[in-house]
């Protein structure tokens, strides 16, 4: 029997010759690291978010150092969330566009002392008494007018004022970057307009342009003290069975000056990542997000998997079409790639 002239192993024989040809690369300035600020917490004071192992909320000069360090690591880019103190929330989210706010303040302190791209999270969910992405109206039991699943209407139109006025606060505290995730509908045009009136027009847009309603998104709803106190997200963010629907969240997000589009969570939408990345031509983003990171983590504590597994993931991502990656595994890629 003869051996065939193509022999695809002569790729694979030895690690130099497969660095050499290999496809995707993971690099260091593809990571955005997220970092959370609480109010409140004093320097020394870190919190660890115990769904999230390894990951802490910081004061502002311990999260600055942390930063530092990141940055002398290589990390070109970090994303802002802010947890304020909860007697200040109200209905409207008035800490989300402070002066004097969490993030703003982070931000500041990020843009003195380190050289990093820094990019706003820009949401209300934090920031609200009642735990929503945008102004909610509550129906009373058995009202004729009430539609909804639970009683509660995600009051859509009032909310980007609420929202552009956060932009606005980030981007004059020194943002880069703003990235709305409330995924209501107008909001990135709502924003960019009000960017422009203030003279922030180099202020760019990444718009969580297709997320999804996912249930790995409770790890940051502990670690952001975010969860609604009544009803759930699932008549603003995506239904996870839908992929043609958040091709039309991306496109109207580009019609509307979104700089670039996201899709968030990573690993269970895959599909969705490549087909964004052929359909458009902006820089696209994923968010690897606190459940993917903590099912791996346990995986590891656990001895099912070991950490190639955290590579192996965060490839896939690339693979897949991602220019940046949202990722918490940032610290540990930092250190090994």
């Amino acid at each position: 029997m003869d051996y065939p002239t193509v022999r695809m192993r002569r790729l694979r024989k030895n690690s130099n010759i497969r660095d050499i040809v290999r496809e995707t690369k993971l690099n260091k300035e593809d990571l955005i690291y997220p970092i959370y600020f609480k109010e409140g917490l004093k320097k020394g004071e870190k919190e660890e978010i115990s769904t999230m192992p390894g990951q802490f909320r910081y004061s502002i000069e311990d999260g600055v150092e942390y930063a530092k360090e990141l940055e002398s690591k290589g990390l070109r880019s970090i994303i802002v969330f802010g947890i304020p103190l909860e007697e200040t929330k109200d209905p409207v989210g008035s800490p989300a566009f402070m002066e004097e706010g969490i993030v703003q303040t982070a931000i500041r302190a990020l843009k003195k002392e380190t050289n990093l791209v820094i990019i706003g999270d820009v949401c209300l969910c934090q920031y609200t008494s009642h735990g929503h992405c945008g102004l909610i109206h509550e129906y009373d039991k058995g009202d004729i007018n009430d539609n909804t699943d639970d009683g509660v209407k995600i009051l859509n139109d009032p909310s980007l004022k609420y929202l552009a006025k956060t932009a606005v606060s980030q981007a004059k505290a020194g943002a880069d970057i703003v990235a709305p995730s409330d995924m209501m509908d107008g909001r990135v045009e709502a924003i960019r307009n009000a960017l422009d009136e203030e003279c922030y027009e180099d202020v760019m847009i990444m718009s969580y342009s297709a997320k999804f309603a996912s249930s790995f998104y409770a790890p940051f709803r502990d670690a952001a003290d975010s969860a609604p106190g009544k009803g759930n997200r699932k008549s603003y963010q995506m239904d996870p069975a839908n992929g043609r629907e958040a091709i039309r969240e991306c496109e109207l997000d580009v019609v509307e000056g979104a700089d670039m589009l996201m899709v968030k969570p990573a690993l269970p939408y895959l599909d969705i990542i490549k087909t964004v990345k052929e359909d458009f031509n902006l820089p696209l983003v994923s968010y690897n997000v606190g459940g993917e990171y903590s099912m791996i983590m346990a995986a590891i504590d656990k001895g099912y998997l070991t950490e190639d597994s955290i590579m192996e993931s965060l490839l896939s991502i690339k693979r897949a079409g991602a220019d940046l990656i949202i990722t918490y595994f940032a610290p540990y890629l930092l250190d090994h790639l």
